[in-house]
This record gives C-alpha cells, sequence and structure tokens, in this order.
C-alpha cells in the first residue's frame, strides 16, 4: 500500500515526505510492534543495536530530502551528496539506512509503506545511471569504474538480503536491486582496477552477488585476483599502509571473502593486521596516521572503523585483546559506528557475546621495519618516529598533541629533511640526510644535444660539476621514559637557514612563545620553554631559539594545518631540544 500507514483497522493517506517528517517523534508510540524475530530476541538484541536502530532512524529524513523527487528530472529518484550531486554512493546509503529502518522492529518505520517508494525510486535511478557494461561513476574522479562499482555492491547486496528475509519483502526494490546486482557481477568478471585495496573490493562484492546468485564466473574471477596472493608484509601492514581508511576496509574485504566462500587462509592477513594495529593506538584511541600512504596521513584518526574487522575476530578467536578494543569502540557515541547495523543485522553471529577482556600492552618501543616507523607507548605517553618521511615525530601525552615536527634548510630549494634510513641504537633513534648542491660547467663544443638552446634540455650529468655544496643534517631521538631529547646537528656548508617546525593540535592553548607578525598560527619559541596544554594535559619543549624569523623557507613543505612553533638558526648548528 504506497504511502499508508496502516493502525490497526484504520488506514491513514498521507504523503511520502510528509509522513516521513512527521514520524521523527514516535519512536516510542504504542503501534511499533514487539516482534518475536531472531535478531531481535531479547537474547540477541543487545543495548547497542537498539542504539544504532534509533541513529538510523534519526537518518531517514535527510536521505529522503536529499533524493530528487521530480518524475521529469533527468535523475529523478538519485540522492545528492553535499554539492548537490546525484551520485550512486549517496543513493546506496539512502537504500541501505531505509532497509534497516524497514527491517527493524524496533525502529519507527517498521515494515513502513512511506519507506518502499523511495528505496524502489533510488534503485531504479541506479539502473538509470548504471552503464550498458554495469559500471557506475565516481564523479568526483572515475567514470565507468569497476571498482567504484564493486563499493556500491556490498551495501546494496547486503540490503537485497535484508528486505528479501523481511515479512514484508518490498519486490519492486528487490527486482531492481537483484538486476543492478547481476549488471555488476558481468562488469566485475572482466574490469580493471587501480589501487591495490581495489583487488579485494571487487573479490568482496563478487562474494556477495555469487551468494545472491551463483555464478562459476564470480568465483574464478576472485580467484584471479587471489592468485597475486595478499599484499601484506612481515610488519602485518597492506600496501597502502592507511592506517584509518583502507586496512580496515581491506580486513572487511578479506572477512567476507573467507565467510562466504570458506576461503578459511583469508583470516590470517586480517589476524595479522589487527594484531599490528595494536601497536597503532594511541592512549586516547586515536590511530597513528603519518606511515599512510594514503589520503589519511596525518590525519586525526580512531579505532572506530576497526569495529566490524575485530568484532568479527574476537568471536571468531576468542580473542580478548580485541575483544577490549571492540568494546572500548562501543562506548563511543554511538554514530561513530552507526554505519555497521546492516552488518549486525545481516550476520547473527556478530552479535554473539564477545569474550572476556585482555588487558593491551601500553608500554612497548616496537620498530615496524617494511614501514620505516618506530612506535613507542608509556601508559599516557605516546611517540612516533618515522624514517622516509618530512614529519619524522610526533608526541602525545593524553589528549595534548604534538601533531608533528620537521626540519628544513634553504639548502638549493631541497632542503626539507627527510631520512632514508633509521638506526636505532638501545633508545636512541638516529635518522640522516645528505645533499648535495653542485654547479655546472658549459658543454664541450659539439656535445651538445636537442635545441642547443635551451639548457633544461642538456642532462646535468654530462657538465661537470664545480663549487659543489654539501650539507649533513642527523637527528638523534633519545627517549627516556617516555619524555624525549632530540638532538639535531647540521654541518657542511655555512650559513644556511634553517627552521625545525613543532605543529600542535587545533584548539590547545600555548605558552612561551612569539606570533609572527601577520602569519596566522605561527610563532617562535625565542628562549625558554613553550608550554601546551589541551584538555588539562600538558606539553613542556625547550630550549627555544630564533636567529632570524623565515618560517617558511624555500623548498620547505606548507606549514602543518594548526598552530606551529618555529626554532630557527643558520648552520652549521647542533641543537638540543627536551620533550616532556
Amino acid at each position: 500500500m504506497k504511502g499508508c500507514l496502516i493502525f490497526k483497522t484504520k488506514i491513514f493517506h498521507v504523503q511520502r515526505r510528509q509522513f516521513v517528517k512527521s514520524s521523527s517523534g514516535m519512536l516510542m508510540l504504542p503501534w511499533i510492534p514487539e516482534l518475536p524475530g531472531a535478531l531481535f530476541s531479547s537474547s540477541n538484541n543487545p543495548p547497542l543495536v537498539e542504539q544504532l536502530v534509533r541513529v538510523n532512524d534519526t537518518k531517514v529524513v535527510s536521505r529522503i530530502d536529499n533524493q530528487i523527487d521530480n518524475p521529469g528530472h533527468r535523475w529523478h529518484g538519485g540522492s545528492t551528496n553535499q554539492y548537490g550531486i546525484p551520485n550512486a554512493a549517496s543513493s546506496c546509503a539512502l537504500i541501505t539506512d531505509l532497509s534497516c529502518a524497514y527491517v527493524s522492529p524496533r525502529s519507527m518505520y517498521f515494515q513502513s509503506d512511506s519507506l518502499i517508494t523511495p528505496m524502489s525510486e533510488a534503485s531504479q535511478f541506479l539502473l538509470n545511471i548504471q552503464y550498458e557494461d554495469g559500471t557506475v561513476d565516481l564523479h568526483t574522479t572515475n567514470f565507468h569504474s569497476p571498482p567504484d562499482t564493486a563499493f556500491r555492491v556490498e551495501p546494496l547486496a547486503l540490503s537485497y538480503h535484508l528486505l528479501k528475509d523481511s515479512s514484508q519483502p518490498p519486490e519492486a526494490v528487490l527486482s531492481n536491486l537483484k538486476l543492478f546486482l547481476q549488471r555488476a557481477g558481468e562488469a566485475l568478471t572482466v574490469g580493471g582496477i587501480h589501487t591495490p585495496n581495489h583487488r579485494w573490493v571487487v573479490c568482496m562484492a563478487l562474494a556477495h552477488i555469487h551468494q545472491l546468485f551463483p555464478d562459476e564466473r564470480y568465483l574464478q574471477r576472485i580467484d584471479q585476483w587471489l592468485s597475486e596472493e595478499i599484499d601484506i608484509d612481515q610488519d602485518g601492514q597492506y600496501t597502502e599502509k592507511s592506517s584509518t581508511v583502507y586496512s580496515p576496509l581491506v580486513d572487511r574485504c578479506l572477512i567476507t571473502v573467507a565467510r562466504l566462500l570458506g576461503k578459511q587462509d583469508l583470516y590470517h592477513p586480517v589476524r595479522k593486521n589487527l594484531e599490528m594495529t595494536l601497536y597503532y593506538i594511541r592512549p586516547n584511541y586515536q590511530v597513528s596516521t603519518e606511515a599512510s600512504g594514503r589520503q589519511d596521513r596525518y590525519s586525526i584518526g580512531t579505532v572506530a572503523p576497526y569495529y566490524y574487522p575485530y568484532r568479527y575476530m574476537a568471536l571468531k578467536d576468542g580473542n580478548g585483546q580485541f575483544a577490549t578494543i571492540t568494546r572500548v569502540i562501543e562506548q563511543e557515541p554511538p554514530t561513530a559506528i552507526a554505519h555497521n547495523l546492516i552488518y549486525l543485522l545481516q550476520d547473527p553471529f556478530l552479535l554473539e557475546e564477545l569474550p572476556d577482556n585482555k588487558d593491551i600492552n601500553t608500554n612497548y618501543a616496537r620498530y615496524f621495519e617494511h614501514s620505516g616507523l618506530v612506535r613507542i607507548r608509556r601508559d599516557e605517553r605516546d611517540a612516533t618516529i618515522l624514517a622516509k618521511n618530512p614529519l619524522f615525530f610526533s608526541y602525545f601525552k593524553g589528549t595534548a598533541a604534538l601533531t608533528g615536527m620537521r626540519f628544513a634548510s634553504a639548502f638549493f630549494g631541497k632542503g626539507q629533511f627527510v631520512s632514508n634510513d633509521l638506526t636505532i641504537e638501545e633508545n636512541r633513534y638516529i635518522l640522516k640526510q645528505q645533499l648535495v648542491g653542485p654547479y655546472y660547467q658549459p658543454l664541450e663544443k659539439g656535445t651538445f644535444q636537442g635545441s642547443q638552446k635551451d639548457f633544461s634540455e642538456q642532462r646535468t650529468s654530462s657538465r661537470e660539476q664545480s663549487e659543489v655544496q654539501h650539507l649533513e643534517s642527523v637527528i638523534t631521538i633519545t627517549e627516556h621514559s617516555g619524555s624525549f631529547t632530540i638532538a639535531v646537528e647540521v654541518k657542511g656548508t655555512d650559513n644556511v637557514p634553517v627552521a625545525l617546525e613543532l605543529a600542535f593540535r587545533e584548539g590547545g592553548e600555548l605558552q612561551g612563545v612569539t606570533p609572527v607578525e601577520n602569519i596566522k598560527n605561527v610563532y617562535l619559541l625565542t628562549q625558554g620553554s613553550l608550554k601546551y596544554s589541551y584538555e588539562g594535559n600538558t606539553i613542556t619543549i625547550g630550549p627555544g631559539r630564533a636567529e632570524h624569523h623565515w618560517t617558511q623557507l624555500r623548498g620547505a613543505l606548507p606549514k602543518i594545518a594548526g598552530p606551529s612553533v618555529y626554532l630557527t638558526g643558520y648552520t652549521p648548528l647542533s641543537w638540543q631540544l627536551d620533550i616532556k
């Protein structure tokens, strides 16, 4: 009954949007049925699930508000992003959230006909934008994209499961979803990828489609990708080292393929990555992102994206440490993991009781050689040291965060400090960089190549060098039970301006620093020590020095977002900085 809501024997006809909006205050009304159901029995319906159902209900109105409700519109039924662009991802999110509400007895929208039309129109929109080859676009960058089609398959396949198994399955929605998924399956049996994680996303998507609509070609394609072997190193990190975006995604992909297709070996890399991640977790349960090779690098990342893999593997392995992290995530506001509701509804295994907690290690110094990274944790003090990275040090003291330390010299426009190697001597960590700045002599007559007029076309390797300048920088980081000494020594060419950047998290209070005129969030530590305080935690750093006011050196990277404090000087130099 499209556009109708039944209260016992009375029928009320309402407009779709009007009904959904007017329902926002109805969560506790007595018409909501108390149905038994395996997923929602008292033993299998933990408070968290009910909280997530309520959070999901709050999203229903905004999802429908962002849907184009104009039958004459080119993209009728599509859901828009923040830029007003109708797209597959937003439309899939609408279907997912409305599906969860439709099948959840505790939802104010349980089996409401008002949800069927928006889901049906969104699924028809997806069919309309799906190309003949089965692909869809990611409008921000990828077009006719097999991997982005695979990303859309997972939520739609899970939605199909929920709606199909409901007591009142919406057939029009199911018909559209089936057609979309089967078309997508055709694309994914032949389509390519362009990042490492895409292989496992495609495998996950094909596993979902195969479970619904079995086809041997899906299995063959999965095996073809898996024959490349999982790209996990000995540290337990995947190729992209994306600790808050793609690592938890890959974990979920591999778990899905393993559980749906019985490929037990795929649990091994997941287990290894989750064990490694325990050492990436900071005192406030944020996750170190400095070594990432993707968009989450240097971002503020929490452990919440790992909720699904930690919960699943805690149950599968009876792992108490994984259970500890799972429970920590569940103590966060439910909005942080609201998107996991569809997994909990679709897979009853995830609702089983977790094993007892087991303490995680909060006192260690661990070197991850393949990532060029050292993680140090001393209870509430936490540090990361990195090679092959311009951000070579970060330090956390509770919630107070020195998010990064960088060093640069104005040396031939290439003086941003990056150490290729990391040497460890007990509690000392040594980073080095050697730079060369040559000048070039004329070429001998008769040796010209190319246009003979354009210097850039003449290979400098064929020219004799002269007035060659050298600069050697050595940074030694010494730990003292959670406090650190940073020694900076630079020698070689004299009188080169240098700057050491200390970047802090936005929102804290800085004391003992001098603002640089006309530049926002830039300070000098001219002498003594600075104090940075955040939520009752304080980091102290000193002594300072400021021999010049040039902070954005030529050849240096742009300053890190947020407040940055600089120490400045000239070569040769030998500095020592204490951090506690």
